[in-house]
């Protein structure tokens, strides 16, 4: 990761660990480095509070944290449906996508990756 480990001292191992995961994840679907970072911590603020060796994180309640961790798991499922659907923008390449922007007149769609072509069928812009 990018960051310099000072930045995040305040975060446990596993929770390191946690997010060089997600971050990977989403670089895997073509989300800049920059932006899987941003997605990877705030997904680990999300589901625990942020850093736990000391700070407001430590005094999340449990219930708290475990409804958190069951949104993100809902969320990983729904996108998963998502993408097992053959209809569906995630299951198609980009080389499909960048013909729909074409048609649809989506500027700037050559310096898109997949992600983003994705969004910007969705919005229509």
């Amino acid at each position: 990761m990018p960051q310099s480990s000072d930045s995040k001292a305040k975060y446990t191992d596993k929770q390191k660990r946690k997010a060089e995961h997600i971050e990977e994840s989403y670089k895997e679907k073509g989300v800049s480095s920059a932006r899987a970072e941003q997605i990877a911590w705030a997904t680990v603020n999300k589901q625990s509070g942020g850093g736990e060796k000391s700070g407001s994180g430590v005094h999340t309640p449990a219930s708290e944290k475990r409804k958190a961790r069951q949104d993100s798991a809902q969320n990983a499922a729904d996108t998963r449906k998502k993408k097992d659907n053959p209809n569906s923008l995630e299951s198609q390449t980009k080389v499909s996508l960048l013909e729909k922007a074409r048609n649809k007149n989506i500027t700037g769609r050559s310096n898109m990756n997949k992600q983003e072509l994705i969004l910007a069928l969705r919005h229509g812009s």
